[in-house]
């Protein structure tokens, strides 16, 4: 259901700082920890010994200690050592490419011999000083791709979160739906209206007025395996909209990392990046509450949303205008996984001798 060669966001430096960290991702159990020199590394979440999590251990010397009987794992996946026993002879569990970049751990769960870090996607604004960032985590008890979904369709908004970003313009602007590559781009703008609260809020910190008409913009950006980028922001008025200049507007990036965890949770890293002053902690840790209490909004709604669709399996969903955003999405991850799943019956189909 979920592509397996691709970079997922597993996790942020801060949870391994310490401890390992146990997460599943695409169905598949993971310890995430800092090996030696600080390095990271990621191996299956299972102690060969007596099938311990091994996230239940600690680290000692970039070594992950088993927290059962004190069995060492080495970063290779390969026992170590134990206390008074012989195991070097124990086979090696799985190892996971990981990758710590743009202030994530990503992870790798599917086949490691196409695991390129050049494919890890890119976030310009990750390195540069004229950005802030921050942002969150929410576990989600629903399929993914109903979070893209939600992501792709920013109509809900209007319902969801009327007393933060939402406004009735959003259901009156239609949206407009582009497919270029593997990428779907949903766009909306709204012209010469008023700022909802969150708004308001961002061009007061930008200095600017919040009792003036604003154009406003929403652009959502979605790339497989599951990551959607919204471009939004304000402008004042007749000063070019998306393109007014920086002393004219208050604008971000929405970062949604969507990490399959089952067929029917989810990692939820949410976040916004920004380019007005960046040097603000304070307004950066006023945003992060903003934006978190409005994700939180989303939570209920997908989670009994959820539950809806497996009590109701067979029930066929209305597929209107609004939901172009969405639908496309879908159509790129069926590309996307019928290639993966073809690769591998391909693999499979080759004698072993071939194969050797």
């Amino acid at each position: 259901m979920f592509p397996k060669n691709a970079w997922y966001v597993a996790c942020t430096p801060d949870e391994i700082e310490h401890k390992p960290l146990g997460r599943k991702i695409c169905g598949e159990p993971v310890v995430f920890y800092r090996g030696p020199e600080g390095a990271i590394a990621a191996l299956e979440d299972f102690c060969p010994h007596r099938g311990a999590p091994l996230s239940l251990g600690r680290v000692i010397d970039g070594k992950l200690v088993c927290g059962y009987h004190g069995l060492e794992m080495g970063c290779d996946g390969k026992t170590i050592a134990m206390p008074g026993q012989r195991v070097r002879g124990f086979p090696p569990i799985r190892r996971y490419p990981a990758v710590e970049r743009h202030g994530f751990v990503w992870v790798w769960p599917g086949d490691p011999a196409q695991a390129d870090p050049a494919k890890i996607h890119a976030l310009h604004w990750a390195q540069d000083p004229a950005w802030a960032y921050g942002g969150g985590l929410y576990h989600i008890a629903c399929d993914y791709r109903l979070m893209i979904d939600n992501l792709m369709d920013l109509t809900h908004e209007t319902y969801v979160h009327a007393d933060s970003i939402g406004q009735k313009e959003i259901d009156e602007a239609a949206p407009t739906t582009r497919v270029e590559g593997d990428e779907v781009i949903t766009s909306r703008f709204m012209d010469n209206i008023s700022a909802p609260p969150f708004w308001k809020m961002a061009l007061r910190s930008n200095h600017l007025p919040d009792d003036q008409p604003v154009d406003r913009w929403q652009i959502c950006h979605f790339t497989p395996p599951s990551h959607v980028m919204i471009e939004v922001g304000v402008a004042l008025a007749g000063k070019g909209g998306y393109h007014a200049a920086a002393e004219h507007k208050a604008s971000s990036i929405v970062v949604d990392f969507i990490t399959p965890e089952t067929e029917t949770s989810i990692w939820y890293f949410w976040g916004m990046a920004r380019n007005f002053k960046p040097d603000d902690p304070a307004l950066t840790a006023a945003i992060r509450e903003g934006q978190g209490k409005i994700f939180s909004e989303d939570l209920e709604m997908l989670e009994r949303q959820q539950r809806n669709l497996l009590q109701w399996p067979g029930r066929n969903l209305l597929k209107l205008n609004i939901d172009a955003g969405g639908v496309q999405s879908r159509r790129v991850l069926e590309r996307v996984l019928a290639a993966e799943q073809g690769a591998a019956a391909g693999g499979r189909d080759v004698a072993p001798e071939a194969a050797a």
